[in-house]
Formats: structure tokens, C-alpha cells, sequence
């Protein structure tokens, strides 16, 4: 029987792809026919188009202003608009290629900015294992609710991104004053008789941090969890295994992809994130945003901050890489 239904399916995607050819054959016949056979070749087939257009995206808005930015970091400071040099000049037929590594230099030799990039990994970190210890349950919750009131728990989820993300974290300003919202509750209730000091500490951050990320941790998490074999957990339950078991050893596992994708979506805008620590850290909050923030606008030292976000991206880029290049290969070895 199941290898009745494994030749049923594997016909259907046999069909599927001959119809997909013929439909692209027809329509590069349609080509032919109205630019000629010279003009039609250099077209692109649509299966080109599709993948083209969001490398040509990233191209755009991502790689050549990484580019840019890459450039500046090798320039030197200057009085003038732009603030830097140009890596490349011609003095008397002669061209000239001056790069200034000093300030790659620096990153390793000022405290401040390893104590920045340390605090940033810490405080990102954190807030991604807040996220998860908090999002996973509300997924599990989630995916294992009735088809009509999922789909409500998934728009209440997404809810908050129908605000601006600035006025959302102004709001936790009120809440988290010493004279806020949330002090107030506390004492009137009895638990506290001092204010609790939130506002401008590391504490408001991981809140802030926690309230703005955790929708990205949850709609991974949700997506694979919904998506599970319930059969597998009934086997598990009928064998005797006791609950706690079975998460570990079965729904976990399964649910593996969706945390690894959760975790790089909160880590990675969590490591430079900007708004949150300015207005709801202290003065003593290191972030690579806000140090990026200084050297951009106060200092008006371009080639430094942007050695500081090349740094950053090779620092998030390369952990990622490794990762892909291990799942590629686990994947390779399972087929």
C-alpha cells in the first residue's frame, strides 16, 4: 500500500514537471515567434527571472553599500566633505593606493570597543535564550489549538507590528520609570516598597529586547511546531513513555530547525541593535549601535564606525557560514 501511494506520488511530481517544461517551452516558443530566435536566446527563462530578482535585491541593498562601507574603513579621517580619503589617487601618472589598517587595529587594542563587542554578544545572547525559554511554550500552545482560534493567537502575535517599533518602545519608557506603571502596580499590590530600578538600566533592555523580538522567535517556532506528526507523540505515549520524555526525545528534536531560525532572527538585529539600549538603557550600556551612533554623527569619524559595523557583520557572517556549510553537509550525508 505505501508503495502504491510512493509510485502515485512520484508519478504526480513526474507529470508536474512535464507540464512546467511544456509550459515553459511553450512560452519560450511565444518568444520566438514575436522577438525572433538572436533577441530570444538572451532573455532569461522564468525560472532565471524568479531566482535574479531578490539576488539582484541584495545586490542592490546590501552588497554594494557593505562595499561602500568596506572602502571607508581602509580610508583616513579628514576635515571635508566626505570625511575621508580616497584609497585610490594619481599624483603624476602615478597611481597611488594608500589603505589604513590602523583602525582594525584599534578595535583589538581599546578596551572600550572589546568591552563593546563582548557586552553586545552577552546582551544579544541573553535576550535570544529570554525569547525562546518565553516564545517556545506560546508556540507550542499555539500550533496545538484549534485551526480557528490558532489563526486568532497568530494575529494577537503580530499584532504589535501594526505600530511603529519607535513609539512601541517609547510606551515602555511609561511602564518602566521609577514612577511608572509597573512600580506603581507593585506597591500598590504589596510586592515592592521601593521603586525597582528599570528605566535606564540592562534590565530595561532585556525587557525592551524581549517585548520587540519574541514575535520573531514564536512565528519560526509555531511553523514547525504546527507542521509535527501527532501520531509519533500517540506512539510514544502508547509505548509508555511519560511526557517529559517525549518532549525531549521527540517534539524537541523535531522542532530543532524552527529554533535555530528563531535564534538568528533575534541574535543577529539584537547584536546591533540601537534604539532600545538609547532610550531604555543607562549611560553605562555598551552596544555596537550606539558606539556605531558616536563615531558616525558625535565624532563624525566615518572610517572608524565603519570598521566597527565591517567587524560586526564578519563577526555574525562567519559563525552563520560555518552553521550553513555543517547543515549542507548533514543533509548531503542524510539522502
Amino acid at each position: 500500500m505505501v508503495a502504491r501511494k510512493r509510485r502515485g506520488g512520484d508519478a504526480m511530481n513526474t507529470s508536474t514537471t512535464r507540464a512546467v517544461a511544456a509550459n515553459e517551452t511553450s512560452r519560450r516558443a511565444g518568444l520566438v515567434a514575436v522577438l525572433g530566435p538572436v533577441a530570444a536566446r538572451f532573455l532569461p527563462s522564468g525560472r532565471k527571472t524568479v531566482i535574479g530578482i531578490p539576488f539582484l535585491w541584495l545586490t542592490v541593498f546590501f552588497a554594494l553599500p557593505f562595499v561602500l562601507v568596506l572602502k571607508i574603513s581602509f580610508a583616513d579621517l579628514r576635515l571635508g566633505i566626505p570625511p575621508y580619503t580616497n584609497l585610490v589617487e594619481v599624483h603624476d601618472n602615478i597611481v597611488h593606493l594608500a589603505m589604513q589598517l590602523g583602525h582594525y587595529a584599534l578595535l583589538l587594542q581599546d578596551d572600550l570597543y572589546v568591552a563593546t563587542y563582548i557586552n553586545s554578544l552577552k546582551m544579544a545572547a541573553i535576550s535570544t535564550l529570554l525569547c525562546l525559554v518565553i516564545g517556545y511554550p506560546i508556540s507550542y500552545y499555539i500550533a496545538r489549538s484549534a485551526p480557528a482560534t490558532r489563526n486568532l493567537l497568530m494575529m494577537a502575535v503580530m499584532l504589535p507590528f501594526w505600530t511603529s517599533f519607535l513609539i512601541r518602545v517609547y510606551a515602555w519608557i511609561g511602564i518602566l520609570k521609577d514612577d511608572g506603571l509597573l512600580n506603581h502596580a507593585l506597591m500598590v499590590i504589596g510586592l515592592i516598597h521601593t521603586p525597582l530600578r528599570l528605566y535606564h538600566s540592562n534590565a530595561g533592555v532585556y525587557i525592551g529586547m524581549v517585548y520587540s523580538y519574541l514575535p520573531f522567535m514564536v512565528m519560526p517556532l509555531y511553523a514547525h511546531l504546527v507542521k509535527m506528526d501527532l501520531t509519533l507523540l500517540e506512539a510514544a505515549y502508547d509505548l509508555g513513555a511519560k511526557p517529559w520524555v517525549v518532549f525531549t526525545r521527540i517534539t524537541l528534536p523535531l522542532s530543532r530547525n524552527g529554533i535555530i531560525a528563531g535564534s538568528l532572527l533575534v541574535f543577529i538585529p539584537a547584536v546591533g541593535e540601537y534604539v532600545i539600549p538609547e532610550l531604555l538603557g543607562g549611560a553605562d550600556t555598551l552596544m555596537l549601535g550606539r558606539v556605531m551612533w558616536d563615531e558616525f554623527f558625535n565624532n563624525m569619524d566615518w572610517p572608524m564606525a565603519s570598521a566597527v559595523t565591517v567587524a560586526m557583520v564578519m563577526l555574525l557572517l562567519l559563525p552563520m557560514a560555518v552553521f550553513q556549510y555543517y547543515q549542507v553537509k548533514e543533509l548531503e550525508e542524510a539522502q
